[in-house]
Formats: C-alpha cells, sequence, structure tokens
C-alpha cells in the first residue's frame, strides 16, 4: 500500500521530536498496510522498552516480534483483515463514524487532500481513509516531505484520525486470537494518545506535538 502522492518539498525534518513522529506514523503505516515479512520482524525484535508509556509498547512489541514468525503474523493480518467477509476489523474512517464504508468521512477527506495537491496513487487499490494511508499521510506531513500550509497537520490528525482511529487501535489491541498484532494495537493506542494531548495544545504554545 502506498500513500497518495503529493507534491514534495526538500525541508527536513525540523528536529528529533518530528523524526521519532515520522518513525511511529510509518512504522504503524508499514505494520497495517501489509503482513511484514521475516526482515522486518527481526528488526522489531530488536526494541526494547523503557520507563515511558511509549517505550513499555515498543518493549512489547519486540517481545511479541521476537516470539512470532513471518507465517504467523500473516496468518493474523489475514484473519483480522483480509478474512472472509474483509476480515474481523475494518480499518476505515467511514466504518467506524457512520458503519458503512466509503461514507462521508472519506468524501472529506478527499476534499481536504485535494486542497492540500495530494493526490491518490494509481497503484493504492484501498479508499484513502484507510489507517494505513492516514498514517503515511501524516508521516509525510510531520517530516516535511509533503509541502503543505502551516496547520495542515493538525487539521488532518484533527479532523481525519483524532476522531475515530483511537478506538480502531483499541479494537486492534483486544482482538482476541491476535498476539502479534494485539501489541500494534497498544502501540497504535498509546501513540494517538499522545498525539491527541499535544495538538489539544495552542499552536503558539506548543508547535508541533511534543511526546
Amino acid at each position: 500500500m502506498q500513500v497518495p502522492t503529493a507534491q514534495e518539498s526538500a525541508e527536513p525534518v525540523v528536529d528529533e521530536i518530528d523524526r521519532a513522529r515520522v518513525q511511529e506514523y510509518a512504522l504503524l503505516a508499514a505494520l497495517l498496510g501489509r503482513s511484514p515479512q521475516a526482515p522486518m520482524i527481526e528488526c522489531l525484535a530488536r526494541l526494547r522498552s523503557d520507563a515511558t508509556p511509549l517505550g513499555v509498547a515498543h518493549g512489547a512489541l519486540g517481545a511479541a516480534a521476537g516470539r512470532a514468525s513471518a507465517a504467523d503474523v500473516g496468518r493474523e493480518y489475514f484473519e483480522l483483515f483480509d478474512g472472509v467477509g474483509r476480515g474481523r476489523l475494518m480499518p476505515y474512517a467511514s466504518y467506524y463514524l457512520t458503519g458503512s464504508t466509503y461514507g462521508r468521512p472519506l468524501s472529506r477527506l478527499r476534499q481536504t487532500l485535494k486542497r492540500l495537491g495530494i493526490e491518490r496513487a494509481e497503484e493504492c487499490s484501498e479508499p484513502e481513509d484507510h489507517a494505513a494511508i492516514l498514517c503515511e499521510i501524516m508521516a509525510g506531513l510531520g517530516s516535511n516531505r509533503v509541502a503543505a500550509p502551516a496547520g495542515a497537520e493538525r487539521d488532518v490528525f484533527e479532523n481525519h484520525l483524532a476522531p475515530w482511529i483511537g478506538r480502531f487501535f483499541a479494537d486492534l489491541e483486544r482482538a482476541e486470537f491476535a498476539e502479534f498484532y494485539a501489541r500494534v494495537g497498544a502501540l497504535g493506542r498509546t501513540f494517538i494518545d499522545i498525539e491527541t494531548k499535544a495538538f489539544r495544545l495552542p499552536a503558539s504554545a506548543a508547535g508541533r506535538p511534543a511526546e
């Protein structure tokens, strides 16, 4: 899965906090967009915990990766997202907000992306309100790889992620048969909680959200 294309900016990530945030969004996008292969699982197994909530979530994901094989994780992914009847979870804003896919939340998101100059990639088969695509968009905005006006990152998060994606990650964390992806859900829930609190701060006081 690839993020819709956009005009890119040469401006680098502005600081280490943004760099860490971008890495979190990119990791979540990669794990939600497809089942990871063995090299990525081996890399994740090297994650270590620290005393912060996000560090604890990293440590739990690393431990789960250390116990998992690519085949195990692939089966989990299929059951969650690709199984009969589209899997057990529907990672779409429209579904969480309206109970059906391709709803008004997707339409509003497409209007926002058009305003920002972000276009749907031809090879992208999923609608833009898929959780993985939204995380990729946030990674692009947070890294300044996507040329966007001031406030675009906050606007996308508050209007298109905050109303639902925390609930999605909580559902993923509670999926009864999931082992590896339950830890992905915990990481996502924890990270989105940090982002939500940071984006609530006045822009003049907080700038970009910080952990």
